[in-house]
């Protein structure tokens, strides 16, 4: 009788331990990404489209099939972003944006989010944003859809200030062209399991 019970007592503890276990996966940005600069000047509105971007996150799937967000690195590489005003405008970001010796723009999580249940909800996520060398820690309400232990994609949009960053706003055409200091950086990426 007393071997029947410590068996329970083993199997209870046993089961109880696995219902809190999350399976821990790694994930990696997917090529399906769409990363955007949008921009205001005294002639007109510009865009900029960002081709070279990388990133990797950490997400824990718990029982209930919720998730934990508890890392997430992207980076964009500031020598592939293309303007919609063409060459001169590309030079003049890349000299604003100090890209020979900062060659990337970051976005770093900088504290776990817990229990996001799978399909589309909206998030806040803390993250360390990285502009010319220049690091500063905003807020980002961010939508995550997710699927159960598969693809989960972000999509959001940020504000900034390019002052906040050190950055003197671009100028094109003789200076004829004057950008504002806000810019708005949106995105829209898959991160799949690494297989």
């Amino acid at each position: 009788m007393k071997l029947f019970k410590n068996f329970l007592l083993v199997a209870m503890i046993i089961t109880l331990a696995s219902a809190d276990t999350a399976v821990k996966n790694t994930y990696i940005l997917s090529k399906t990404y769409t990363v955007g600069i949008h921009g205001t000047s005294n002639l007109h509105d510009w865009d900029e489209s960002v081709g070279t971007v990388t990133g990797d996150g950490a997400i824990d799937w718990n029982s209930d099939g919720s998730f934990d967000l508890t890392a997430m690195n992207i980076k964009m590489e500031v020598h592939s972003i293309k303007s919609t005003e063409g060459s001169i405008m590309n030079n003049n970001t890349y000299k604003a944006l100090k890209a020979d010796s900062n060659p990337q723009i970051t976005f770093a999580l900088t504290s776990p989010v817990k229990s996001i249940p799978s399909g589309a909800h909206v998030i806040a996520a803390k993250i360390n944003l990285t502009i010319a060398g220049v690091t500063k820690a905003i807020d980002m309400s961010v939508s995550a859809n997710a699927q159960a232990h598969g693809d989960i994609t972000f999509e959001g949009s940020k504000t900034i200030k390019m002052t906040d960053y050190g950055i003197k706003p671009p100028v094109a055409l003789f200076g004829t062209l004057k950008t504002g200091d806000d810019i708005t950086i949106k995105f829209k990426t898959v991160f799949t399991i690494n297989k």
